[in-house]
Parts: C-alpha cells; sequence; structure tokens
C-alpha cells in the first residue's frame, strides 16, 4: 500500500501546492518564500522520514501569517489522506528532542480526534521575530492547522530553551520524531490499532 498524498490549496492570500510520503527516507524540496519556515519543514522531513515536497507562495507583502498557515493546513490534510484507514499502525509515537540548551517534548496519538496541547514557551517568545519574518505565535498556530486537519492528538511541550531558534526548531523535530513513530506500520498490529474499529 502506497501512502503517498498530493493536496493544494489555492486562496485569495496564498497558493500552496504539497506533496508528501509516509514511507520516504527524509529527501525535501520546500519552497513557501518564508525562510525559517523552509528551514522548519526541512527538519521536519529529515527527522520524520516523510519525503515532502512543499511550494508556496503568498501574500507576504502584508504578513507571513497566511502562507505559514494554509501550508500547515494542507500539511495536514495531506497525512490525513496519506494514512487512509490508518490499518496497523503503531499509532502512538513520543519522542524528547534537544537542540543546545533547548528541550522539547512531544507525543503523537492518531486517534481521529483533533486535539492540541502546546505549552512551556517563555514569555515573549510569541512575539520574538526569528529570521527577521517568522514570529514565535506561528509555532503553535502551525501546530494547531496540522492537528486539526489531521485529525491526530498532538501534545508539544518546552521543557527548557533560552534562544529563540533553537526553541522553534526544537519544537518541530520532536513532533517529526514522534509522528515518525506513530505512523510506522508494525507487522503484529491487525486492522485499525482501536477497540472502537476506527480512528
Amino acid at each position: 500500500m502506497t501512502r503517498i498524498a498530493k493536496v493544494s490549496r489555492k486562496t485569495s492570500e496564498s497558493a500552496v501546492e504539497l506533496e508528501l510520503n509516509l514511507d520516504g527516507s527524509g529527501v525535501s524540496e520546500i519552497e513557501t518564500t518564508v525562510p525559517f519556515f523552509n528551514h522548519l519543514l526541512t527538519a521536519f522531513s529529515k527527522h520524520s522520514l516523510i519525503d515532502l515536497k512543499v511550494k508556496a507562495k503568498g501574500d507576504t507583502d502584508i504578513d507571513i501569517h497566511h502562507t505559514v498557515e494554509d501550508v500547515a493546513i494542507v500539511l495536514g490534510q495531506a497525512l490525513k489522506e496519506a494514512l487512509g484507514d490508518k490499518a496497523g499502525i503503531l499509532r502512538y509515537g513520543d519522542a524528547l528532542v534537544p537542540l543546545d540548551e533547548a528541550l522539547a517534548r512531544a507525543v503523537v496519538d492518531i486517534s481521529g480526534r483533533p486535539y492540541l496541547v502546546h505549552d512551556g514557551e517563555p514569555a515573549g517568545f510569541e512575539y520574538h521575530l526569528i529570521g527577521g519574518h517568522f514570529t514565535g505565535s506561528m509555532v503553535r498556530h502551525v501546530f494547531e492547522a496540522i492537528a486539526h486537519n489531521a485529525g491526530i492528538t498532538l501534545h508539544v511541550s518546552l521543557l527548557g530553551g533560552r534562544d529563540a531558534h533553537h526553541i522553534a526548531e526544537a519544537q518541530f523535530k520532536a513532533f517529526a520524531r514522534a509522528l515518525r513513530a506513530a505512523v510506522e506500520p508494525d507487522p503484529r498490529v491487525q486492522g485499525v490499532p482501536s477497540t472502537k474499529g476506527s480512528l
């Protein structure tokens, strides 16, 4: 079974084309016109082992918000599509990832129930401009859009950190590693890993 998805989204604010392969090797081609977001998505692909192609452009002359949000929406939709009926997957994944002084934890449940718990970022992080464009507040917003559109439960906690770049990147890498585990096929799992029979 191939677990590949192609999703596009076009609005008056942005245009996004995204392609992913859950059973890839972490190869990516990312162009969102938001350099730090490119960096985060490249790290996500590398550490989740999900092959990812993203081409996006939008009204970044106004703000990066719309473009980043729409890419996250499409990424969530593509994850949901590629997972199909979710038969034979591990379902749960967790990871603890350091990046120098920053330490982030992520826990994923491919539950079919969209939910995000996100905490631990230092006061003022949400206002910090990373790379001159990407505001710290977008980290939570990206996770929220992915979780809601993929139909997953996601807990992301920052356990420590000082540098804004490290804080954001550690969270994305932790999410990547946790997702990698959760979507992994398990030969011992027969059907959907739920007593309800569906996810």
